[in-house]
C-alpha cells in the first residue's frame, strides 16, 4: 500500500503541475462555467489538489483567496482517467461559454506594414487631437500654408469624432467576438495589449489576430492527422 500511495501522489503531482503550467486557460473556464465566477475573478485560477471525486481550485490574491470544489460526476475509478475527464470538462465549458477550441496566448506587435499603419494612424490621432494647431498664425499654417490649415480647422472635430467612433466600435467588437471568444481573459495584460493596439490601428489588429488563429487552426488540423 505505501508504494501505491507514493505512486498515486507522484501521479497527482504531475497532473497538477501540468494543468497549472500548460492548461491554466482550462482552469479559468472551469471556474467560469462550473462555479459561475466572473472572468476577472477566474483569471487567477490555480489547481491545488484533486482526488477521484473532485478538483480543488483557488482564485483571487493572497489577501482574498477563495477555494472552489468542483465535483467529478461520476467519480473516477483511478487517476489514470484524469486526462480524459478534464478534456471532457473543458469541452463542456467551452460550449457553455461559447469559447473557440483555439486559445490565443500570445501578442503579435505591429511590425512591417502593420507598424507603418500603426504609426500613421497614431500620427493622425495626435495631429487632429488639438484644434488650435490649425488656427490662423499657428504651427500648421506656418508650415503647410493657410489653405490646408483652414480646411483642417473646419474638419478637425469631424475627423477626430469619426475616428474615435469607428475605432471604439472596432475595439468593442474585437474584445467581445475575438478576444473573449478565444479565451483571452479581460483580467490579463494580454487582453489589454490587444485591445490597446486595436483601438489605435483598427483593421490591422484584426488581420494579425485572424492570421494567428488561422495558423493555430492549421497546426491543430495537422496534429489531428
Amino acid at each position: 500500500m505505501p508504494d501505491t500511495d507514493d505512486q498515486d501522489n507522484a501521479t497527482k503531482s504531475r497532473i497538477i503541475t501540468h494543468l497549472n503550467r500548460d492548461h491554466q486557460d482550462s482552469l479559468v473556464r472551469y471556474l467560469q462555467h462550473y462555479t459561475n465566477l466572473s472572468p476577472f475573478r477566474a483569471n487567477s485560477a490555480y489547481l491545488t489538489t484533486l482526488d477521484l471525486s473532485s478538483l480543488t481550485l483557488t482564485s483571487g490574491s493572497r489577501s482574498s483567496k477563495k477555494i472552489h470544489h468542483i465535483p467529478l460526476t461520476p467519480p473516477m475509478a483511478s487517476l489514470q482517467e484524469t486526462r480524459e475527464r478534464v478534456v471532457a470538462m473543458d469541452h463542456e465549458a467551452r460550449l457553455a461559454l461559447n469559447r473557440s477550441e483555439i486559445t490565443v496566448k500570445e501578442f503579435l506587435p505591429p511590425t512591417g506594414i502593420y507598424g507603418v499603419l500603426f504609426a500613421t494612424i497614431t500620427f493622425v490621432f495626435l495631429a487632429y487631437s488639438q484644434r488650435w494647431w490649425f488656427a490662423p498664425g499657428q504651427l500648421v499654417e506656418r508650415l503647410l500654408g493657410p489653405g490646408f490649415a483652414r480646411f483642417s480647422f473646419v474638419m478637425q472635430p469631424w475627423v477626430l469624432g469619426v475616428m474615435l467612433f469607428m475605432h471604439t466600435t472596432e475595439m468593442l467588437y474585437f474584445m467581445r467576438y475575438k478576444l473573449i471568444r478565444h479565451s483571452v481573459n479581460p483580467g490579463s495584460g494580454l487582453f489589454w495589449l490587444w485591445t490597446g493596439t486595436t483601438f489605435v490601428e483598427g483593421a490591422g489588429a484584426f488581420w494579425r489576430f485572424n492570421g494567428l488563429v488561422r495558423g493555430k487552426e492549421e497546426a491543430r488540423a495537422k496534429k489531428g492527422h
